[in-house]
Formats: structure tokens, C-alpha cells, sequence
């Protein structure tokens, strides 16, 4: 299976920076999105911890193999990453270099190397993700690609042949990995990152264990060569260590490699909501000490990786705002030991790789609880353009009409005959101005300013409102403009649909009742829930501490769908737990306070607050249940004091 993206242009006559006839470009290669360096983050002791906290996050997830957007921050550790190993070196000849101002993308390799393994064996890959980090949109999005994914294996020197794509590893090493996926995808790598697992293990146990939401019982005692890895873990949020998070990244004994691929992507979201709220400086010098040890990164052009560079993707992963971490997700996958999809499913994913949609949560939201948006985007075909060139390079005015007039927007020429030119041709980063007059014109301008990757929003100036013949927007193209558009996000808006639940709360009452003296908050009952699923067999109530100090209770029913899938309800009086940091939206429905958290358009968990007590529903590992269900879930909880009398009347 191959996947090359490629796009082309037609041809036409458009006017050139200088108000002259030109012919439009030839067709594009792979696109490239230049951003503008992060601002320097301010001074004082608590946001230098944030941002250490935030660059040891990344690169926690560097170690787990599962993603990552920045890792270290001082010069001495840096150069202790740079690669060693003559396999990586190798590798590096292949990356393209990371150019001032452009997203970057990075190969994460998690490999594993096992103590009782004869010297020579090859390592395997476990874990393969692109992680791509764009300060312009303020956004990482990362692309894991099951290791049994059928793909077609590159191996420098070597023909290509067909094999499950962890083959690229284990027979080419970092070369063959960096290959496959570069043909898979299209994209050029900027970095490759290779992590040893006994990393990811002890990563997390020098920060104190990570917060996890274990959707079920995970366990089996039959290990060594004949078995799967040894697990035991029930459901719920918690506590893992290494040994037990990486038990839980890593199985799929009676699942897929898709679930696996879900479970790493959890532990992303889950260890970022860690460090963000409990990270201790004190911490730094042993998690740098595992870092060096087991990480080599290695960056386009040769060079070793500096310091700055590293501050710079620490400072973006810090401003990130809620919900602008973004996974895409592979779809259509077909098989159970051998998957298989379209070479359409991969593009699609590496179109929403490269540029998430922003939007999608609050879109998402507005759709599911049928709320109108407060201001409409204006699109391209009513939205009048006109480009200035600021860059002093000739044509780049006429190249970026083009491009636009392509994308269905509505080019106007300067007034007067007057040549396509700015005031002066000194603009490093690309302009975007609008007409504050026109409604919704600042909403388009931002949309359109994507295209450019990171260019400046601002109302029109005088001085430039008089070069601008009236037009909704216009453009002035700085020196990060280099002749190409970024791909405009794929829309995932959802559609509405009905919520699918039936009546559910005969299924728990009972078991709850069984537990309510255990618990000191009120215990809540879903009326609602799923209409294909039921409480779980193997555990379908679990009542525990859910902290180590044993101060605060917590209840965790487990619901299966029909598909192998878990969902479920989580009750406790812990109300500032590391997962509740990142919610997207609040919306007061029923008279109740519910706050939604995201995943891209899909609405992974609804938190209901009350005194003393939060009750989420959440969704399963690959949010199977649409939106509108989980709201109905959510709003159906009711008190078990409540429901249990109307039970015994009924």
C-alpha cells in the first residue's frame, strides 16, 4: 500500500507583484506552512516551572514512544541526546531541515530490547507516530500507525516489499522506519526520535506514577513465551506506576492493535494533565538522567539539536490552548493480526494530521446541543481578497492571487491601475487585515491567514485600507511566503443525530445499592445509557480510594458495547483531579453545570459538578458514542435515593 501526495495547479494570466501579466506557478510539491518563533515567555519563578514542567512533559512522551512536540532544556542534556548509534546517524541524511518559521514533524520510534534476547536480535518497533508542532496555529497533532498495518517497506539499497510496517524497524532500523513512513505519508520529517521502553517505565516512576482512566478489567496470568504480557488492572481512574502504564500502553491480548494505538494516545492526554498540575522542579535531575539514557534525537541538516530550538517547542507546548492537542486517527481498518485500509483512509488522516480543525470542538458542541453560532464564517466565494507584495519578491503577489482564486475566494486588483505592492517590502511575517465594518470579516480573515501558517490578524489601517479598493481582506505577504498555501482542515463537523439510549437504570440499581454504605457523597444513577450496551459481567461496579492518602472514595461503573468497546460512569469526591484541568466548554443545561471535554469533534467526557461530588461519563478508547449520546447520559444521571424509590414503587 503507497499513499504519495501530490498537488497541481492549472494555468492562467494573474498580475504579478508589479501590476504586470504573469503565468501562474507550476505545481506544488509537499506543502510547507511557515509560523513565527513563539514569544519569549515571561520572567518569575512559576512560569519557568510551567514550562520545564511542560518541555518533561513532552518528553515523557517522547520516552512512552507515543508523541511529543518539545523535550529539554538545558544545553548539557541536549547534547546527551544527540544520536549515537550508527543506525541513527544514518538516518538523519534522509530528514529534511526544519526551516526558520515552518511547522515541524518528527518520527517517533518506541522501540523494545529485551534483557534475555541474544545479542544481534533486532529491537521492534512498538510504537511508530508523527507528531507535528505548529506555533502559528497553536496546535500539536499526532499520527500513530499500528505496527500491524500492512505498508509497503523501504529499506535503503533494498527493493520494496510488503510486510506489517514495524517490518521497516526491526530489518532496516531507523532508515527503513524513516522511509516507509515518508512514502506512506507523503510528508517530509524533520526529526527522528528513538526511545528504548525501559525508558517509558522509568520515566514515570520518577514522576510519581501518571493519572489514568482505565476503561476495564484488564488481566491475564499467563505469560512467558507462549502467552501474552502479564496484566492486572481493574477499571476506573488512577494511579499507574511505569510497569503497570506501560502494561496498559502496550496489550492487546484480546483486542486489536487500533485499541492499542488508543491506549498510547490516552496516555498522552493523561500524563500532560499530570505535569500541568502536579510537576515538581525537584523531580528534573532524575528525569533527565532517564531521558539521556535512552533517548537519541536527531534533526534535518546533520546538526545536533540546540538548546533554543528546544525552548522554543517547550514555550509552544506551554501555550497550548484546551483542546488544540489533535490526533488523527487512521480509519477503515480492516483485519485483526494483519490490518489493512485504502490509500484514501491514509490521506484523509495525513490531511488532518497536517491541518486540524481548530474549530471542531465548538462546532461540534453548537451541533450536538443544537445552539446556533454566534458569528458565520463568511466563505471563500463571498470574500473579497486583495494581496499586496510585502516581500519584495517579484511575483509572490501574483502567485498568492492564484493560489487563493484556486481555493474559491474573490480576487480583486489594487484601485487606480496602481501596481500589487505594500507600502514598503520589509514584512517578515504575512499580514492579514480586515474590514472591521463587514461582519464576520475578522472570523474569515483568520480562516484565510491559516493558509499562510502563522500571519498576523489585524483590523485595516488607514494607510492600508487605501490600497485596498474596498476589499474584505487584504493580504501583504512577508518573507515567510514562499509560494505555497497550507491545505485548507478537513471539515469534521459532525452531523446531528438522535441520541441513541434506552432506559438503563434497572441495570445498576441493585449493585448500587449494594455499595452506597461505602460511599459518603450521594451516588448517581444513569436512566440512559447506550442502547447497544450493558453493564459489564466481569466488573461492573468498583467502589475504592481513588487517592494515596485514602481521603477521597470513588465509584466507577463499566458498561460494554456490542462492538468489545467499554464506556463508563465515574463518581468521586476528588474535584480537582489531574483530568479535570482540561475542559474545552461549560454549558448550563436542565439547571445542571456540565463541562465537555474534546477529542478533535468527538466528545470524549461529560463531567457533571455538584457540592462536593464530580460524575463523568466517558467515552470509549476510540469514542464510539456520538456526542449527542453522551450528552443524554450525562444529563440522565439522577440521584440513587431518587431513582431507588421510584424502583421500588414501579
Amino acid at each position: 500500500m503507497r499513499t504519495t501526495l501530490k498537488r497541481g495547479v492549472g494555468r492562467g494570466a494573474v498580475l504579478n507583484g508589479n501590476g504586470r501579466a504573469a503565468v501562474p506557478p507550476a505545481p506544488l510539491g509537499p506543502v510547507t506552512v511557515y509560523r513565527q518563533p513563539p514569544p519569549v515567555p515571561r520572567s518569575g519563578r512559576s512560569l519557568l516551572l510551567r514550562i520545564l514542567g511542560w518541555t518533561v512533559l513532552v518528553l515523557a512522551v517522547l520516552v512512552g514512544g507515543t508523541a511529543g512536540g518539545a523535550y529539554l532544556y538545558l544545553h548539557e542534556s541536549v547534547a546527551a541526546v544527540a544520536p549515537k548509534s550508527v543506525e541513527v546517524k544514518k538516518a538523519l541524511k534522509a530528514l529534511d531541515v526544519a526551516l526558520p518559521g515552518q511547522p515541524a514533524t518528527a518520527l517517533v520510534i518506541g522501540y523494545d530490547r529485551r534483557a534475555d534476547e541474544a545479542k544481534g536480535t533486532p529491537s521492534r518497533s512498538d510504537t511508530l507516530m508523527l507528531v507535528r508542532a505548529d506555533p502559528g496555529e497553536k496546535t500539536i497533532s499526532m499520527l500513530s500507525f499500528p505496527r500491524d498495518l500492512t505498508a509497503e517497506i523501504h529499506c535503503p539499497g533494498k527493493s520494496p516489499f510488503t510486510a506489517k510496517i514495524n517490518a521497516a524497524y526491526a530489518t532496516c532500523g531507523p532508515s527503513g522506519a524513516l522511509a516507509t513512513v515518508g512514502d506512506l505519508t507523503g510528508l517530509p520529517i524533520n526529526y527522528i526520535i528513538t526511545v528504548n521502553f525501559r525508558g517509558f517505565r522509568q520515566l514515570v516512576d520518577r514522576l510519581g506514577g501518571v493519572w489514568m482512566d482505565v476503561d476495564r478489567r484488564y488481566f491475564n496470568d499467563h505469560g512467558g513465551p507462549t502467552g501474552y504480557a502479564k496484566i492486572n488492572l481493574r477499571p476506573g481512574y488512577q494511579r499507574l506506576n511505569g510497569t503497570k502504564a506501560l502494561d496498559f500502553v502496550r496489550y492487546r491480548h484480546t483486542d486489536s492493535d487500533v485499541y492499542r494505538t488508543a491506549r498510547q494516545q490516552l496516555f498522552v492526554r493523561s500524563f500532560k494533565d499530570q505535569v500541568e498540575s502536579a510537576f515538581s522542579v525537584t523531580r528534573l535531575p532524575q528525569v533527565i538522567k532517564v531521558i539521556t539514557s535512552n533517548v537519541e534525537v536527531g534533526q534535518g541538516g546533520g546538526k545536533d539539536v540546540s538548546a533554543k530550538t528546544v525552548l522554543r517547542y517547550a514555550a509552544l507546548a506551554y501555550s497550548l490552548p484546551p483542546g488544540h492537542t489533535f490526533q488523527a486517527r487512521i480509519e477503515g481498518l480492516e483485519g485483526f493480526a494483519d490490518l489493512t485500509t485504502s490509500a484514501e483512509n491514509i490521506q484523509r488522516a495525513v490531511r488532518e494530521f497536517r491541518n486540524p480543525d481548530v474549530e471542531s470542538p465548538r462546532k461540534a458542541t453548537a451541533v450536538a446541543l443544537g445552539e446556533k453560532l454566534k458569528v458565520r464564517i463568511p466563505a471563500p466565494r463571498e470574500t473579497s481578497v486583495l494581496v499586496l507584495n510585502g516581500n519584495g519578491v517579484e511575483g509572490s503577489a501574483s502567485t498568492a492571487s492564484y493560489l487563493l482564486s484556486q481555493r474559491g475566494y474573490q480576487m480583486i486588483v489594487p484601485p487606480n491601475g496602481l501596481p500589487a505592492n505594500a507600502p514598503s517590502y520589509d514584512y517578515f511575517r504575512t499580514q492579514v487585515h480586515f474590514d472591521a465594518r463587514v461582519k464576520g470579516a475578522k472570523q474569515a480573515a483568520a480562516k484565510l491567514g491559516s493558509l499562510f501558517g502563522t500571519a498576523d490578524v489585524k483590523k485595516l489601517t488607514p494607510r492600508i485600507r487605501a490600497l485596498g479598493n474596498d476589499a474584505m481582506i487584504v493580504v501583504v505577504l512577508g518573507q515567510t511566503f514562499h509560494g505555497r498555501l497550507a491545505s485548507a482542515p478537513i471539515d469534521q463537523t459532525p452531523k446531528r443525530q438522535p441520541a441513541a439510549v434506552v432506559s438503563g437504570a434497572s441495570a445498576v440499581v441493585d449493585l448500587l445499592r449494594e455499595h452506597r454504605r461505602e460511599i459518603e457523597f450521594p451516588l448517581m444513577v444513569p436512566t440512559k445509557i447506550e442502547r447497544s450496551s450493558w453493564i459489564d459481567r466481569e466488573m461492573p461496579v468498583r467502589t475504592y480510594w481513588i487517592d494515596p492518602d485514602r481521603e477521597h472514595r470513588a465509584v466507577r461503573l463499566t458498561y460494554r458495547l456490542g462492538t468489545n468497546e467499554y464506556w463508563g460512569v465515574q463518581m468521586t469526591d476528588w474535584e480537582d483531579a489531574p483530568v479535570l484541568s482540561g475542559r474545552n466548554f461549560v454549558r448550563k443545561i436542565g439547571g445542571r453545570r456540565y463541562e465537555l471535554y474534546y477529542n478533535g469533534p468527538r466528545l470524549h467526557m461529560v463531567v457533571l459538578r455538584t457540592d462536593g461530588a464530580t460524575y463523568w461519563v466517558v467515552n470509549s478508547l476510540l469514542d464510539r458514542l456520538s456526542n449527542e449520546t453522551m450528552i443524554a447520559v450525562a444529563k440522565s444521571l439522577q440521584p440513587l435515593a431518587r431513582v431507588g424509590r421510584a424502583a421500588g414503587t414501579a
